[in-house]
């Protein structure tokens, strides 16, 4: 399976807030818990009362089958094992983004931005761990990193995720709600005057996974689950898990994915076209669900690689009360990447970038560990 990395080089333009340099470079680096992107985007911002942005050029990398296969495999690691996967992580990035610089003839950017690659992500025991070491990414390209977004909220309280709605609200303001179907869908919405932001249910993780034992890397187009047809138990069994039912939801991981979530697919004794025809249906009630009931109507921006399963977004059209739309293929892919780029620009601002209201914890924070060039 072939994965990709998401690498960004955004600039900024700023005329009234004081900074020392008038516009600033980042490069923001994603790799999602599905494995399914990591892609590249050039970009300019420009702040004039609001913060606007263009996108000027994209790429992507993919990770060959040794990547994909040590970041599958990350979490069962040894202490020691898993303290070099960190080191060599952070050295792959560093050359990926010397590598990217180049190919685009792009002058270094002041800092890049790493969310690195989410390994553990128990917030309720005060932990999570996303590898990448942002000291050897700064070694490696020359430049200051930030890296490290999760552990401050965690520290606080907080879940440590989302993270995209602070983006979300300085960046896609004038849609009612942002979507992403990425490894797990989440969305952002504003509510009281308050940014409110949560993880729904599993969505590329799960699908890809039975796409697998299928022989393909994902369901293209919802095309074999548009095959299948939705066994009414197994649907009733997933859409009554208990984290369903909770007045505040926690931020989803693949802890939970593999002790929860997965068993009860597994144990349905039905065909594999019909867990993907299943696994959709749920996917799109519980995200129909959501939006009905806390966004109504209005447009929602869909992002992420879901966005591309046109069965996955039939279905949602069909159930939500709410306009889908879905950006063009620059935004579609590369928002994720975008945002925590302007995350770390954020931080170096010493502004807050991390919202309490989004991730339950103690106080808005300025996250990111910054690790000097």
């Amino acid at each position: 399976m072939n994965v990709k990395c998401t690498l960004f080089i955004l600039k900024f333009s700023n005329v009234t807030d004081g900074l020392k340099k008038e516009t600033t470079t980042a490069i923001g680096i994603m790799s999602g818990t599905s494995l399914d992107g990591l892609d590249l985007c050039y970009a300019e911002f420009e702040f004039d009362g609001r913060w606007r942005f263009e996108i000027i050029a994209s790429d992507c990398v993919l990770y060959d089958e040794k990547w994909s296969q040590n970041l599958t495999n990350a979490h069962t690691c040894s202490v020691n094992d898993l303290e070099r996967l960190h080191d060599d992580f952070g050295k792959y990035i560093g050359e990926n983004v010397t590598a990217f610089l180049q190919k685009f003839n792009l002058p270094k950017p002041d800092i890049v931005c790493s969310h690195g690659h989410t390994v553990f992500h128990e917030p309720a025991k005060k932990f999570t761990l996303q590898i990448g070491n942002g000291n050897i990414i700064s070694e490696t390209t020359g430049i200051t990193c930030v890296s490290d977004f999760r552990s401050l909220d965690v520290s606080l309280g907080g879940q440590g995720a989302p993270l995209v709605p602070a983006g979300d609200e300085y960046l896609f303001s004038e849609y009612e709600a942002c979507l992403n179907l990425g490894g797990f869908s989440n969305i952002s919405f504003k509510e009281d005057g308050e940014r409110r932001a949560f993880d729904i249910c599993p969505v590329n993780i799960s699908l890809n996974l039975l796409a697998n034992f299928l022989d393909k890397p994902f369901d293209y187009n919802g095309e074999t689950a548009r095959s299948g047809f939705i066994q009414p138990e197994l649907l009733q069994q997933l859409n009554q898990l208990p984290i369903y039912k909770l007045d505040t939801r926690p931020s989803l991981a693949r802890e939970w994915l593999e002790e929860v979530f997965n068993p009860v697919v597994e144990n349905a004794n039905c065909s594999f076209e019909d867990k993907l025809r299943t696994v959709n249906e749920h996917v799109a009630q519980q995200i129909s669900d959501v939006i009905n009931s806390r966004v109504s109507r209005g447009r929602v921006l869909v992002t992420g690689g879901g966005a591309k399963n046109g069965f996955l977004m039939e279905r949602l059209s069909q159930l939500s009360s709410a306009q889908m739309v879905i950006p063009n293929e620059e935004i579609l892919d590369y928002k994720e990447a975008l945002i925590f780029a302007f995350l770390g620009v954020l931080r170096m601002r010493d502004q807050y970038n991390v919202l309490q209201s989004v991730t339950g914890a103690k106080t808005d924070s300025c996250s990111g560990v910054i690790n000097y060039s």
